[in-house]
């Protein structure tokens, strides 16, 4: 089969799905209304409740969920083979992460702004959010580790990224300064910006002395001690302190300053990178190499846990964080919803797609891909690269050249992997706030007491020394459980914007349905891994970090769904 078909069948699905399913949500149950004022308006305070262009909101928005999950997940999941893997990116997609985004900005709009964890109080008791609040909590903080792990890994790999980009920094702040005092539009000075950072990233490649290269100063894998950190790759623990020193300040700036054109600059990358790729695609026409089904996986059973490799991209609880923590307090009308939140899960979905073409049809043969793909474990260790290096042969259809094409397309998922962690911190520090308010403890209403718990709480669980890999393996550890907490996540949103919608009177059937899938699949991988897998009990190893994290998320978000039943059967009684 030629790789342009795949792609074609599920972008015809995604543009189905946002002309006719997203406009009936819109229409017949979020009802949309245009004269509503929203909270950017409301409660503007010119640091987080910001009115801002729709074009620009879904940049934030499209950059914060998209990072480097939807192609991390894909890139493992084929594993399984090419079919199961873009079923579940093209339908959950439409019917799933869709619904989901769009159903949590709305709720938020709706509710002043607050994030969805705090609406879980008015919509499943008091003790239901605070229990939410701490699955939340424990979430962003994986994610921050799990990104954390990625981008230093990826700066290591490729080292040609690296000034690109850093030089993206203080030229979106320039952007910022442009287009918020001088209320200038901001799409000519991004282009400006991306071009500056194409450029860099190109004769980085071809000039050794550009590359921030910390390996040839302080080596690879070799153990070192430092402050008693036994096992550490210097360069890598280099690289997590910079990064934390760079979360720290982005967080707590205001959304203009940085965070807002410099997703908007990742938007364009984004943009940008899915026509070089869909592009290069159609220019290549190559065959699908991989199997459409792996029979080799005897290690590792697809059903249920394709359902939660790939997350994003499908669906995931994090982009409800962000569409209620950050995209609803920038929102200029209520009628942008649908534009921003299903929009964004589309763009999402169409990366996951060429992921997953882009590995199908990157390899000579399907012995090159069994021997890529051998196990599980290697489809984890080796995913990510074959998707540079699969992208890069992909672009070489419109002539770049392809060492050029894979330091750019570094640029582009560690740019993605970079808003995405900001972004967390930011949510974190709302979060930790949040549960501040809850005990009455006034230091951590504190915007840089909240931001230093969760920036030194994230460096601390990344560098985690856990297992054969040492010091420093946390985040690579934390990608199973990132996936399941994360589908948990999204059902509870799913159960959070039902019963909202219940109390209005509207139809559940199109929240309730994805909400009882993604329970239950969840649930039941979460089950299998922290009851057979990380306790010890069953053939492998105990891993405590995974069981101990695994069991509380499980535990809460049980307690949930007994509180939600609760409160609902109690309404009903009410009622009659």
């Amino acid at each position: 089969m030629n790789g342009i078909w795949l792609a074609t069948a599920a972008l015809f699905i995604f543009i189905l799905g946002y002309r006719f399913y997203s406009k009936f949500i819109a229409e017949k149950i979020y009802q949309l209304d245009p004269t509503l004022t929203t909270p950017a308006h409301e409660r503007e305070d010119g640091v987080d409740f910001v009115p801002t262009n729709k074009w620009v909101v879904l940049g934030h928005h499209f950059t914060s969920v998209a990072g480097a999950a939807p192609i991390v997940g894909p890139a493992i999941a084929i594993y399984w083979g090419w079919l199961p893997a873009i079923l579940w990116v093209a339908l959950g997609t439409v019917f799933a992460a869709g619904v989901h985004d769009f159903g949590t900005l709305v709720l938020s709009v709706r509710h002043k702004g607050r994030s969805i964890g705090t609406l879980a109080s008015e919509l499943i008791g008091e003790r239901g959010r605070i229990l939410f609040l701490f699955i939340i909590l424990i979430l962003v903080l994986m994610v921050n580790a799990v990104f954390a792990w990625v981008i230093s890994n990826l700066f290591i790999s490729f080292p040609a990224s690296v000034v690109s980009i850093f030089l993206q920094i203080p030229l979106a702040v320039g952007i910022g300064y442009y287009t918020y005092q001088k209320e200038r539009n901001m799409l000519i000075p991004s282009i400006i910006v991306l071009a500056v950072m194409y450029f860099s990233a190109i004769l980085a490649t071809y000039v050794p002395a550009l590359q921030i290269d910390l390996v040839r100063y302080f080596g690879g894998e070799e153990a070192t001690v430092l402050f008693g950190l036994n096992g550490v790759s210097m360069s890598f623990l280099v690289w997590i302190v910079v990064l934390m020193i760079y979360v720290y300040i982005a967080s707590v700036l205001p959304v203009w300053k940085l965070l807002q054109p410099r997703d908007f600059i990742n938007a364009e990358q984004l943009i940008l990178g899915l026509a070089i790729l869909y592009l290069g695609l159609f220019f290549i026409s190559p065959d699908v190499t991989a199997p459409w089904s792996n029979p080799a996986t005897e290690d590792v059973s697809w059903f249920p846990l394709l359902f939660i490799t790939i997350a994003c991209g499908a669906v995931s609880g994090f982009h409800g964080l962000v569409s209620s923590g950050t995209t609803s307090k920038q929102l200029d009308k209520d009628t942008d919803a649908r534009f921003v939140g299903y929009l964004g899960a589309v763009g999402e979905g169409a990366l996951a797609v060429i992921t997953i073409v882009a590995i199908a049809t990157f390899f000579n043969s399907s012995e090159g891909f069994h021997a890529t793909y051998s196990s599980f474990s290697a489809a984890g260790a080796n995913g990510l690269n074959a998707f540079i290096q699969g992208a890069g042969e992909l672009a070489t259809g419109l002539l770049i050249p392809a060492e050029a094409a894979r330091t750019i397309i570094a640029v582009i998922v560690i740019s993605f992997a970079a808003t995405t962690l900001d972004t967390s911190v930011r949510l974190m520090r709302y979060i930790i706030s949040e549960l501040g308010e809850v005990y009455q403890v006034k230091s951590l209403t504190r915007i840089h007491v909240a931001t230093s718990i969760a920036v030194l709480s994230s460096a601390a669980l990344v560098l985690l020394p856990e297992g054969p890999r040492g010091l420093g393996s946390g985040g690579y550890l934390l990608w199973p459980l990132f996936g399941t907490s994360n589908q948990l996540l999204a059902g509870i949103s799913f159960l959070l914007i039902s019963i909202w919608l219940k109390n209005k009177g509207r139809p559940v059937i199109y929240t309730v349905v994805p909400m009882i899938f993604l329970l239950f699949m969840t649930l039941w991988a979460m089950i299998q891994q922290v009851v057979f897998e990380w306790s010890g009990l069953g053939e492998a190893d105990a891993n405590m970090l995974l069981f101990i994290l695994g069991a509380v998320i499980l535990g809460f978000t049980l307690w949930i769904l007994l509180e939600s039943v609760s409160l609902l059967m109690k309404k009903e009684k009410q009622k009659t």
